[in-house]
């Protein structure tokens, strides 16, 4: 598997995270796709070392889902930046809680 380049992840991206998936058919044959995660990126850890990672936020049918990537997995094919938001916090912790129902400002490029 090839290593892919990297973006600078900040607070307040918006991303698409492509994901590879290991399936196993009903035959017992072991297929691979790629499955696309997008949401918040809402906290990033230790830069870009061996064991840096980043959290991404999404509301899924009213709930919300964090997942929690390592930067350098084999897993991850692809990161893709949509937009970028106007943040002033290293961690946005707060917008998983319902009583911050605030948007975010996008950021001119």
């Amino acid at each position: 598997m090839a290593q892919i380049s990297i973006p600078q992840l900040k607070p307040g991206m918006l991303v698409k995270v492509h994901q590879r998936i290991k399936d196993i058919t009903p035959k017992g044959e072991e297929k691979e796709r790629i499955q696309i995660f997008e949401g918040l990126v809402i906290a990033t850890r230790h830069g870009n070392e061996q064991g840096a990672t980043f959290t991404v936020r999404k509301d899924a049918k009213g709930y919300g889902v964090e997942k929690i990537f390592p930067i350098h997995s084999p897993v991850i094919a692809n990161i893709e930046i949509e937009k970028e938001h106007k943040v002033r916090r290293a961690k946005l912790h707060y917008v998983s809680t319902s009583a911050f129902n605030k948007k975010l400002k996008e950021k001119k490029a």
